[in-house]
């Protein structure tokens, strides 16, 4: 998850309170993982958007998504993106996916 949605998630904020130090460690890999480098880091977050909606993470698809496009990814991508999840994952990433974008694509 991008890190300006993972510090303000509810979902992590009882692992920040319970461990703040190892958080810190988290949002510094997080930031790594996610910068640009020999990937673009719309790339890198399309990927994971991938693994999201493979794995059902509704919300994480839709924070993925909408900060890919903020990095510069098209609609056409986030799309062909989710036709290898599919693929790869099973109709089941079709569900998480569309669960996820809906907000986006009205």
């Amino acid at each position: 998850m991008p890190e300006q949605e993972m510090q303000g998630s509810p979902f992590l904020s009882t692992i920040a309170r319970l461990d703040p130090a190892f958080m810190e460690q988290v949002r510094r890999t997080e930031a790594l993982v996610y910068s640009d480098g020999a990937l673009p880091r719309k790339f890198k977050l399309l990927v994971a958007m991938a693994f999201d909606a493979t794995h059902g993470a509704v919300s994480g698809v839709k924070s993925l998504a909408a900060a890919a496009m903020k990095a510069g990814a098209t609609k056409e991508e986030v799309a062909e993106v989710l036709r290898v999840a599919a693929y790869l994952g099973g109709a089941g990433s079709l569900y998480s996916a569309s669960q996820g974008l809906k907000e986006l694509f009205p």
